[in-house]
């Protein structure tokens, strides 16, 4: 009977450690999730600085057309991204074409001076900013979810549950892991 009960007693604790298990599995889960909302909110006002920016840009350089073309043509493909792979093919286009579009605007002395540039500058910066910090807590999140399911034991209620791993958002290229440079001249 004493045995009877050791073991009912070892199997009542087991089960609760797998609750346990099962239980941070979710939360990372819904942090992963939480996580990937802050970038996305980030990049939703990124996409809705773009074309201020861009037709500020356009009045004084008018002749730039496929810069601008570029840059409003990237802008729409990370917007219509799905997946955390598809959104960084889609943010190293778009973060291209706002290289560019900010080189543009150096080669022009009055827009440099014009205070509606300026102030989108500064927003996109702050932007940038905001967004580097939402990638950097997605990315932690996820880095702890992934843990949580490669590690022993928890990885049993992980492959029981079918909890998968989740992306990291990096970005490949080293130049592009930089804040665009806002300069005040």
């Amino acid at each position: 009977m004493t045995a009877l009960l050791i073991l009912l007693g070892l199997a009542a604790l087991i089960a609760l450690y797998a609750v346990g298990i099962y239980n941070k599995l979710v939360k990372g889960k819904n942090l992963v999730a939480e996580g990937w909302s802050g970038i996305d909110v980030q990049l939703k006002k990124r996409y809705d600085l773009i074309p201020n920016l861009v037709e500020t840009v356009k009045g004084y350089a008018a002749h730039e057309r496929g810069t601008f073309e570029s840059v409003t043509k990237a802008r729409t493909a990370a917007q219509q991204a799905t997946t955390v792979e598809a959104h960084q093919a889609a943010e190293k286009q778009l973060s291209g074409a706002l290289m560019n579009l900010l080189a543009v605007a150096e080669r022009y002395p009055d827009l440099k001076a014009n205070t509606n540039f300026l102030e989108l500058q500064g927003a996109l910066a702050q932007i940038e900013g905001d967004l580097e910090k939402a990638r950097r807590y997605y990315n932690g999140t996820v880095r702890e979810q992934n843990t949580l399911i490669e590690s022993f034991p928890s990885n049993l209620i992980a492959n029981a549950f079918s909890f998968a791993k989740s992306a990291f958002f990096e970005i490949e290229n080293a130049a592009e892991k930089q804040n665009p440079q806002v300069k005040f001249s």
